[in-house]
């Protein structure tokens, strides 16, 4: 042990501490300052950086051995508070600069540390700055953390005034389609908002911690796991296994599909016969701390025998593989899709036909903050689970039956998450938690490392796509052939739906009458695929986007010009057959088409022998909500001071389900005059909250925000006199007046049939990428310089959120066609390693410009939206590096050595 005295935020403390404790870990547990975050905890995400000695340091890789008495620590907590916020916080909340939130401290700390060291700093200084120091953010895109640096940059030097930042309050009150800060930005800004780790800190005494025991391989029959010596190791109080566990010990995926040959129940909550990915858990210790907990996980000894590890579809496809869950083949689903008339007598005549071949990546979700929960038993007796979870509902239903708990006796609690991007759409470990919880009868705690978040959590499902079309000399499209399979790593849970979704969005946004194809989902020994944002679209639609291009070239038609013949316009259908909700694809391509030539005439002008430009299009479409007749309830109540109280799962995967519900409430409110700060909202706890349904398919806004509006109504409708004036909450008790209404709203759709075919979604989002690129001829080294996006997305209930998840997707857009891949376990299993974009990775040169088109079954005319900038970025850019240099990418990541290996096959 030793003795420190640091002066921290300009007051001395001491601690004593074990040497080699990193300075994060003290500030945090010793000194109670959770405004310092843990992310990677290995230096590469800056969101534990603080200022030491006058230096921006990362903390979480400092041991104390390092750090001499009477250090100065310099900590957010030191530079503003929620009371008297520093002009730095000030402008990250005017510019929406914390999404999620968690790497926000992070930042504006070493904002801090840069505007002190050059008062002064260009938009390069400050992207310089953030990529010397290792500052990551996977929200935001970054764009609008420089322009929230620059200006308090200048508000610093006195060139702008502080009020210029402040939000201003329209005249008539209303927030709907405003800049209005998400209602936790102040805590985000201050680091005061708790995540799970944080309120970790703050469990009761008692409080277990957990490790876990996990596989090692990837394939394997389990013949023995001996828990002898790790039971004995120092302050270990049980070391559960699958023996402890009192229901099926299998999380069910929910399996709808008639024709899926599984049955949904085929994922271990604690192995006991197999290993059917790396990182599976076998063992969960429970120990006095974390420390303990881990060395004793050390001593677990599994005996395995070794089994074929099938890590990709091709190779779980082979005729000589064998099942991996035995008695469900490997190919456990097949979806068709049948439009109009048979494809091959169309093909026949065809004046074009264009085919290839396409595959997507692995690609993970790479959130700064480890996957963390927690579990307790409250004084009723219920399992009460705590954790990043997306899907409360949907999730208890997946996970009781295997606890052996009762629904009704398990209370689902979301924390405020540090991004998930869809990958929580599925327990990770909830039901770990709850297993621990239910077997030592106490409080547990698990937090991931970074290392377990790659290994142990989903990712996106490769794709292998096949796509040919046919069309006639004019460019119109005729037919399309499919066929795609979808890897989906060794668990079947939402596997057949995101097949389907290549039946629903292969060829999306372009009239097609005759479409024939075939998907299949394949079981495999690599990571189990879990929902990421453009779930199916993503994974598609950039083989029909890049096939596209490939069509135009052999017709001699300009990319743009071919998609605009065949956009969506009266008398279209979907690939599914469905009438488009608004035909506002013209108008898109309308507004981009200047911004489109303008891009050409740029990438012409800048190429040169070595490094050759170029521009790319895409066209992206996404569907907002789950198939069919999804449906939401919310709760409103009246409170006796005249304020209201929403109840909702609008689950936050960080992307703003605060605001989300605030708008939503408020617009439907706007009778009562009620300032935004009189709407309360409860959110995302079973014990209090209907079910919303998960946060997935942009779907929350359309179908959560139709429930609130509903709710809304319902209060308005009792509350509204005949006069036309509104009941006080006194006059609505007097008059045995109900103060709680609910509001439920299904969506008007059927499901799609055997062939792919109905009307799966109430509301659609569209757009169109433009990506302008340098591709360096020498290396193969590519670079995006700018991005254009052109959107709809219906009504826009706050532009600050909306511009946030588009940066956003794109920035991982861009992540996923250059460099984002989770293949190779060991080298991926790092932020560096699996290709995350730093900030000098995205361009500074983003343009968002949204044709607001209300949408019929919109919540106040609003569609989704965190889906469709990831729909199809990736395709414009590969579209864009073939242009610049002819190297046609077909198989991402779009890695330096694969150009290069396309420039010497061309050559």
């Amino acid at each position: 042990m030793i003795k420190r005295t640091l002066k921290v935020n300009g007051v001395e403390r001491v601690v004593i501490v074990e040497k080699d404790t990193a300075l994060a870990t003290v500030l945090r547990e010793s000194l109670g300052l959770t405004s310092v975050k843990i992310g990677c905890g290995t230096g590469q995400c800056g969101s534990c950086s603080v200022i030491v000695g006058g230096k921006l340091k990362r903390s979480c890789s400092l041991k104390m051995t390092r750090i001499e008495d009477y250090t100065e620590v310099i900590t957010l907590e030191g530079i503003g508070t929620p009371q008297h916020l520093h002009p730095i916080q000030i402008a990250w909340m005017a510019h929406g600069g914390a999404q999620c939130g968690f790497c926000t401290p992070g930042f504006i700390v070493s904002t801090y540390a840069l505007i002190l060291s050059n008062p002064s700093p260009s938009r390069e200084d400050i992207r310089d700055w953030f990529q010397k120091h290792r500052n990551a953010c996977r929200c935001t895109g970054y764009k609008q953390l420089v322009d929230a640096t620059m200006d308090a940059a200048a508000v610093m030097r006195g060139d702008m005034k502080v009020d210029e930042l402040l939000f201003k309050m329209p005249e008539d009150g209303r927030i709907w389609g405003s800049k209005y800060p998400r209602p936790t930005a102040v805590a985000k800004v201050t680091g005061t908002l708790d995540y799970g780790a944080d309120l970790g800190l703050k469990m009761p005494e008692g409080t277990l911690k957990c490790a876990l025991v996990q596989a090692e391989v990837s394939h394997a029959n389990i013949i023995s796991i001996d828990t002898s010596e790790a039971e004995k190791m120092e302050g270990v109080v049980k070391v559960v296994t699958h023996k402890d566990v009192k229901g099926k010990n299998l999380i069910t995926g929910l399996i709808t599909f008639p024709t899926n040959k599984g049955d949904g129940w085929d994922r271990p909550i604690l192995a006991e016969k197999k290993i059917f990915q790396f990182g599976d858990a076998i063992a969960i210790v429970c120990a006095d701390t974390e420390k303990h907990a881990k060395a004793a996980a050390e001593k677990v000894v599994v005996k395995l025998e070794q089994l074929p590890e099938y890590m990709s579809a091709p190779a779980a496809m082979a005729d000589d593989a064998i099942e991996i869950h035995p008695g469900t083949p490997n190919i456990y689903f097949e979806q068709k899709v049948a439009k109009g008339e048979e494809s091959a007598p169309i093909f026949d005549k065809a004046d074009a036909v264009i085919e290839d071949s396409f595959y997507v990546s692995r690609q993970p979700h790479m959130p700064i903050e480890p996957d963390v929960g927690f579990a307790y038993l409250d004084d009723d007796g219920k399992l009460c689970i705590h954790s990043k979870s997306i899907g409360l509902h949907l999730h208890a239903a997946m996970i009781a039956p295997g606890m052996g708990v009762e629904v009704e006796n398990l209370i689902m609690v979301q924390n405020f998450a540090g991004g998930t991007f869809g990958y929580k759409f599925s327990p990770t470990m909830e039901a770990l938690v709850g297993v621990a919880c239910l077997a030592t009868g106490k409080p547990v705690f698990l937090n991931y490392t970074w290392f377990q978040q790659q290994t142990y959590t989903g990712k996106r499902s490769p794709f292998f796509t096949t796509v040919r079309l046919a069309a006639d000399k004019g460019g119109k499209l005729l037919s399309m052939e499919t066929d795609w399979i979808c890897d989906h790593g060794p668990y079947s849970e939402f596997g057949d739906l995101l097949t389907l979704r290549g039946a629903q969005f292969i060829g999306a946004g372009y009239n097609i009458d005759s479409i024939r194809g075939e998907g299949r989902t394949v079981c495999t020994n690599h990571a189990w695929g879990s929902a990421f944002r453009g779930y199916g679209s993503t994974e598609v639609e950039f083989a029909s986007e890049v096939l596209m291009d490939e069509l135009a070239e052999k017709l001699n038609m300009d990319p743009f010009d071919l998609r605009y013949k065949n956009i969506y316009r009266e008398g279209s259908t979907t690939p599914t057959g469905q009438t488009p909700d608004v035909l506002s694809l013209e108008k898109i391509f309308d507004t981009a088409r200047p911004h489109y030539d303008a891009a050409k005439k740029r990438v012409a002008a800048k190429s040169t022998d070595a490094i050759k430009h170029g521009v790319g299009i895409a066209l992206g479409v996404y569907g907002s909500g789950l198939d069919g007749p999804d449906s939401a309830e919310s709760e409103i109540e009246l409170n006796e001071d005249g304020t209201v109280t929403m109840y909702a799962c609008w689950h936050d995967h960080g992307q703003g389900a605060d605001m989300g519900v605030l708008g939503t409430a408020h617009e439907a409110l706007r009778p009562l005059k009620l300032a935004p700060e009189e709407i309360k909202l409860v959110m995302n706890d079973t014990r209090t909250c209907p079910n919303g349904g998960p946060a997935g398919g942009s779907r929350s806004q359309v179908v959560v925000g139709n429930s609130i509006i509903a709710a809304c109504r319902a209060l308005l409708d009792s509350m509204r006199k005949a006069d036309g004036s509104f009941r006080s909450y006194d006059d609505m008790r007097k008059e045995n007046k109900a103060l709680r209404y609910s509001g439920v709203w299904t969506a008007p759709c059927t499901e799609c049939d055997a062939n792919g075919q109905g009307n799966p979604f109430a509301c659609y989002m569209y757009g169109l990428f433009i990506m302008e690129v340098a591709v360096e001829l020498a290396t193969g080294k590519t670079s995006v310089e700018k991005a254009t996006f052109v959107a709809d997305i219906g009504k826009i209930n706050n532009k600050l959120v909306v511009d946030g998840q588009m940066y956003g997707g794109i920035a991982q857009g861009i992540g996923l066609a250059l460099s984002e891949d989770y293949e190779d376990i060991k080298k991926h299993s790092t932020m560096v390693g699996a290709g995350f974009p730093y900030i000098k990775q995205i361009p500074d040169d983003m343009e968002l410009i949204y044709i607001e088109t209300p949408r019929p079954e919109g919540s106040h005319g609003a569609s989704g939206t965190g889906e469709l900038p990831l729909t199809c970025p990736h395709g414009a850019i590969i579209n864009a590096i073939y242009n610049a240099s002819g190297a046609r990418i077909t198989k991402l990541p779009a890695l330096p050595e694969k150009i290069l290996a396309a420039l010497k096959a061309k050559a």
